[in-house]
């Protein structure tokens, strides 16, 4: 695994509320995320790991701290700039999907930024995560594993080195689920470095390193030797 840093994340606070009632959502996280990389961030619901997630992804901003992506000081910029970084650096996959009910597919997964410019690479996009044929199709039409894959499909037409997953598999089924995760793998073998949220350990298992945060802190990093297939992954 290459051991160049793609993400620098120091000192990072995010606290809601005041008084008796504050609460730590960050509590001084540090963190590197190293380029091609498969990281998993686990921990229980109000943990921080999606906050961390968020905040990585220039979708929420911390307190105080830094987040640098590819060079980039993402917690100095303005909320345009945040927003070209968010969608030109960066992809996400959420936990329910966030497509457009009244867009086919073809035109959810060209919603990504400058993909209309390559319909080859779109229309290889979609056959990669098993929709061919499926193109004129709306998400109501599709199962819930299949509406994930066009967020993947989605998320990759950016052609972004950093994809941000949380819960990517918290809606599905176990089949589905898999199917998402295999397809997650194929994706980081390809070279992408991949940033996944779970609570669930049988999923960390695939990543090169397992972040496990607690109480708005991590608590420990597990490198993991022998990462796991997606089809060896049982929850």
């Amino acid at each position: 695994m290459d051991k160049s840093v793609i993400i620098r994340a120091s000192s990072l606070k995010k606290s809601y509320g005041e008084g008796e009632a504050l609460l730590y959502a960050l509590n001084d996280v540090s963190l590197e995320v190293y380029e091609g990389e498969f990281l998993v961030i686990l921990g229980e619901s109000g943990s921080g790991k999606s906050t961390l997630l968020n905040v990585l992804g220039g979708m929420d901003k911390a307190d105080s701290g830094t987040v640098v992506v590819q060079g980039k000081d993402i917690t100095a910029m303005n909320a345009r700039q945040l927003t070209l970084y968010r969608r030109d650096d960066v992809g996400f996959v959420y936990q329910f999907f966030n497509l457009l009910n009244d867009l086919t597919i073809l035109q959810n997964v060209t919603l990504a930024p400058k993909s209309g410019r390559n319909k080859e690479r779109t229309a290889a996009l979609i056959e990669a995560v098993g929709l061919k044929g499926k193109e004129n199709k709306f998400p109501r039409q599709l199962s819930g594993g299949q509406q994930q894959r066009v967020a993947i499909a989605r998320a990759l037409n950016k052609d972004s080195n950093i994809l941000f997953c949380d819960e990517p598999t918290g809606a599905l089924d176990a089949a589905s689920g898999k199917a998402v995760l295999v397809l997650l793998d194929q994706i980081h073998k390809q070279g992408k470095t991949i940033v996944l949220v779970t609570h669930t350990r049988e999923i960390a298992m695939m990543a090169d390193r397992i972040v496990i945060m607690k109480d708005g802190k991590i608590v420990r990093i597990e490198e993991n030797e022998h990462p796991l297939g997606a089809d060896e992954v049982n929850w």
